[in-house]
């Protein structure tokens, strides 16, 4: 049996599309969830008040992840759609002169030209505009925008993410709020770092740091302008 036939490859690259969405909206959905109850709290408000708030937070977050991960990827997949309606035209008036724009992009990779036209020419015969798209323009089935998938993904990490905070602010005692959301909250963040980064092949002591840092500014901020604002209040 050839080694062909038994090396099987898992590129992490294919998952860059959900993982994006997910993580993004897991990420939010803690911090921004975890920042609002530590403002809210910071500012004095009671325990009914933060509830109230985080759980707003959450619904609106939520929606606004879908909505917000729905149009900007909606926009890049209108973009990819006119790039391929273009290139599909200019294979239909100029193929020679489309030939020699692959040829030329082969070349720029290495190939003799002889052997960069022989290739272009094949893969144009099999596929003309899946190889402009793929080798001109960078589209590809793994790259391509996935508007619903990514508003879906979004929200609903969101809403997982923002779960935490809430069910800390609901059982921990009143005095103690800020304290057990922050901790709490920053614990998820850098599990969701470390695992964001495993699955992504990255680096997990510099994504966990990085996720840490940010979720710990955040709340700083947010819990200071709660106190100044209760104060005045």
């Amino acid at each position: 049996m050839s080694r062909l036939r038994v090396h099987s490859e898992n590129h992490l690259v294919k998952r860059i599309g959900w993982l994006r969405a997910a993580v993004f909206g897991a990420n939010d959905g803690i911090l921004s969830t975890s920042s609002l109850i530590v403002g809210v709290a910071s500012a004095s408000g009671s325990a009914h008040e933060i509830l109230v708030a985080g759980t707003a937070g959450m619904v609106a977050g939520a929606m606004s992840m879908a909505a917000g991960e729905y149009v900007s990827v909606s926009s890049q997949s209108d973009t990819e759609k006119s790039d391929l309606a273009r290139e599909r035209k200019e294979l239909a008036d100029d193929p020679d002169g489309e030939l020699r724009e692959l040829t030329q992009i082969y070349v720029k990779r290495g190939l003799d030209e002889p052997l960069a036209r022989e290739v272009g020419i094949k893969l144009m015969k099999k596929d003309a505009l899946g190889s402009h798209a793929r080798d001109e323009l960078g589209i590809s089935e793994i790259t391509t925008a996935r508007p619903i998938q990514a508003a879906f993904v979004s929200a609903l990490m969101f809403s997982f993410g923002a779960i935490l905070p809430l069910l800390m602010a609901l059982f921990s005692p009143a005095n103690i709020i800020i304290q057990t959301v922050s901790v709490a909250s920053l614990a998820a963040l850098a599990l969701l770092g470390a695992v964001g980064a495993k699955v992504g092949g990255a680096s997990i002591l510099k994504a966990t740091m990085r996720v840490m840092f940010w979720g710990a500014f955040a709340m700083v901020i947010t819990a200071g302008i709660g106190a100044i604002f209760g104060t005045r209040i």
